[in-house]
């Protein structure tokens, strides 16, 4: 893959080993609410952001205080005033207390610390605060100490912040942002091979704040190069973009300042460019076909796997039992050994076999956040099982919750499938009624995981990840009657299953009893909770309505042939930069030596399934990314392969993964079809098993 890496006089273009992972066979890209596909089209700071100045502390440092003390002396009492006169006389003096700091005297009144804060921000810029917990109970203290965001962290008493043993302040308030400029900053943020919370968790690192200071529409998959919009508050541009020479795996582009931050669900879906290589079938027309029939007829609109997990205890299971108030169930599910947890499987065991939780909470890897929580809350209360779940983070214990409602809809959507087919409505299905007007549609449900994230990984979820999602409120849904059918006003593109919850209503057919029947077979009651604990209470949701068929927007395709597997097959964002770089400096250097411009490329790659010829498209793929291999054009022992080059859009809480499971007519899913029961009903028959897949590709889906 390329990359462009700035080396101080602009961007160089330098290569990524792709042997062992293609992570641009996966690409992703938010679609805003306005249905603009986002890309990162530039890694430049935009130059209003110029204006943004840091505070010069050897300025302040050189001048008298003792106005400034006085008028501290008058807020916060002599004590304090007198500490503060000390430590500012010992900066002056050049005594090095970088690392030091004086606290104030404790202090219940919040108002009262408030104009403690504000007076430093305004009367002694070259000090920060913030505040701690004081020694008695309810009490806090302001904690005072040298600004060093001024000199950014050079200088005679600088040291490494990993030295300091310490973090530097947050400067979310400060007065040196300009009043004219919105107070988020939005940038595209470009990842690879990285989770969003993790990559702003390194991004905030770097600058010196709280993750909790950024905000998202929708986090989006790991396993894949994606593009987001992201916003972070009061922040200058031109140190984010400095930040790219540093990132690995990371970029961050296309600054520009906004009056509000992004909130979760402010998105109205994704872009996906997929390649699956290693497709095989008896005739190219089978691929083209199956091509086709997914943009003409799509699929039905399963959750996909993210949902439930990929280990051998789906999360459904853990929800059901949280919703029958099986809380020590619940918790042996979360902490039992699983089949195939490799990693884990030993000290899932010494746990059960010895009741060792000290032992095992020094084996536990980080990223197990729900096994770590149980375990620190059953070594301080034994045997309180309900509690143990509580210490949960909100976010990933609701997720078990809703991975039900999930199974629930995935096995009502298989049975309306199965029983009336998949191209009419029957009497009994439920719609958005055209009746009366109807707001955009967002298809966000209760459901925090509206992108895809993997129940599996959950390393960075915590309180300040969770989000409340807008919620479709006063959406009229009716029943299909006769009346409607003679009309010929629905289509099976408006048929609906409802989420479970209080607050929604269920089909007056034979696919309304699915629901009541499996979760009765599971213990559970629609209508009424077996316990008092309201957040594990399908009765205390509202619940919401999701389309059982899902068409794919601006289906897109291509038959491709090449040889080199380790070649990347789509251009992702940073290519296109890079590219757009590397012709520059090109013409750049014809101008200075007085030639010709080079004419364009010709004969760009068709889209809609004419065939490409192998070396034909492999020379321009080679040619665009720098790669020039002559083993693939020589012949040699490679051997032709085929790959089918899919770009779709689809909004939130659809699953591309999905998608390609119909097209593959096969189950993407170690769980196969407990939670994905009917497959392969979209496409024509004579399609079923038509082509297969290369078993890399199938990984990473």
């Amino acid at each position: 893959m390329i990359v462009a890496v700035d080396g101080g006089g602009g961007y160089d273009v330098t290569l990524l080993d792709a042997s062992s992972l293609r992570y641009s066979d996966f690409i992703v890209n938010e679609v805003d609410l306005d249905e603009n596909v986002v890309h990162l089209t530039s890694l430049e700071a935009p130059n209003e952001c110029s204006e943004i100045k840091d505070v010069n502390i050897s300025d302040q440092l050189n001048r008298s205080s003792v106005t400034e003390i006085e008028f501290f002396r008058s807020l916060a009492g002599n004590s304090d005033a007198d500490k503060l006169k000390v430590f500012i006389d010992e900066l002056n003096s050049g005594v090095d207390v970088s690392d030091e700091s004086i606290v104030l005297s404790p202090s219940a009144d919040k108002s009262h610390r408030t104009a403690i804060h504000n007076f430093f921000k305004e009367k002694l810029k070259f000090l920060v605060t913030d505040t701690i917990d004081g020694i008695e109970d309810q009490s806090k203290c302001v904690r005072v100490r040298l600004n060093k965001g001024g000199n950014n962290g050079r200088g005679r008493n600088s040291r490494k912040r990993k030295e300091r043993d310490d973090k530097r302040y947050d400067s979310r308030g400060s007065d040196s942002y300009p009043g004219h400029l919105g107070k988020f900053l939005r940038f595209h943020l470009f990842k690879e091979n990285k989770d969003t919370q993790e990559a702003l968790n390194v991004i905030a690192k770097m600058l010196g704040i709280q993750s909790r200071s950024f905000g998202f529409a929708g986090t989006k998959d790991k396993r894949a190069v994606s593009t987001q919009r992201v916003t972070v508050f009061k922040q200058q541009a031109s140190k984010l973009a400095a930040l790219n020479k540093r990132l690995i795996g990371i970029k961050v582009g296309d600054f520009c300042h906004v009056k509000e931050g992004l909130l979760l669900g402010q998105l109205y879906g994704n872009r996906f460019t997929i390649t699956l290589r290693g497709v095989s079938a008896e005739s190219e027309d089978i691929i083209k076909a199956s091509a086709v029939a997914l943009g003409k007829h799509g699929f039905i609109n399963y959750f996909g796997l993210q949902r439930f997990g990929s280990s051998s205890v789906p999360t459904h299971l853990i929800g059901a039992a949280l919703l029958r108030g099986e809380w020590k169930a619940a918790v042996s599910l979360i902490l039992d050994p699983r089949e195939g947890d490799i990693l884990c499987y030993t000290v899932r065991e010494y746990y059960k076999e010895s009741g060792d939780v000290d032992g095992t909470l020094r084996q536990l890897p980080r990223y197990l956040v729900a096994e770590k929580a149980i375990l620190q809350c059953l070594k301080r209360s034994p045997g309180n099982y309900l509690q143990a779940l509580k210490a949960i983070p909100r976010t990933l214990r609701m997720m078990y919750v809703h991975s039900y409602q999930s199974y629930l809809w995935n096995h009502a959507a298989s049975m309306r499938v199965q029983k009336h087919g998949f191209d009419q409505v029957v009497l009994g299905d439920l719609v958005y009624s055209k009746e009366q007007h109807i707001v955009k549609e967002t298809f966000v449900a209760e459901c925090e995981d509206v992108n895809g994230n993997n129940m599996d990984d959950y390393s960075n979820l915590d309180e300040t990840s969770e989000t409340d999602l807008p919620e479709e409120r006063n959406i009229p849904v009716k029943v299909i009657n006769e009346e409607d059918l003679k009309s010929g006003t629905y289509t099976i593109d408006d048929v609906l299953l409802p989420l479970p919850g209080s607050r929604v209503i269920y089909p007056s057919n034979d696919i309304g009893e699915v629901y009541r029947d499996l979760a009765q077979k599971d213990g559970i009651s629609l209508t009424e909770t077996a316990h008092k604990i309201k957040e594990f209470s399908i009765t205390n949701m509202t619940g919401a309505y999701r389309r059982v068929f899902q068409k794919p927007k601006d289906f897109e395709w291509e038959l491709l042939s090449y040889t080199d597997g380790t070649v990347p097959l789509a251009e992702t964002d940073l290519d296109v930069i890079a590219k757009s770089v590397k012709k520059s400096k090109v013409r750049e250097e014809d101008s200075a030596n007085g030639s010709e411009e080079l004419p364009a490329e010709s004969s760009a790659i068709s889209v809609g399934g004419d065939m490409v010829t192998g070396k034909g498209h492999e020379e321009k793929i080679n040619s665009e990314s720098g790669m020039q291999s002559e083993k693939s054009h020589s012949g040699g022992n490679a051997e032709s392969q085929m790959a089918l080059k899919l770009s779709f859009t689809l909004p939130a809480s659809c699953y591309a993964t999905m998608a390609v499971r119909e097209l593959l007519k096969t189950s993407t899913s170690v769980l196969g079809e407990h939670c994905f029961p009917v497959i392969n009903v979209m496409l024509p028959s004579k399609l079923a098993m038509g082509f297969s897949l290369h078993p890399h590709t199938k990984d990473v889906l």
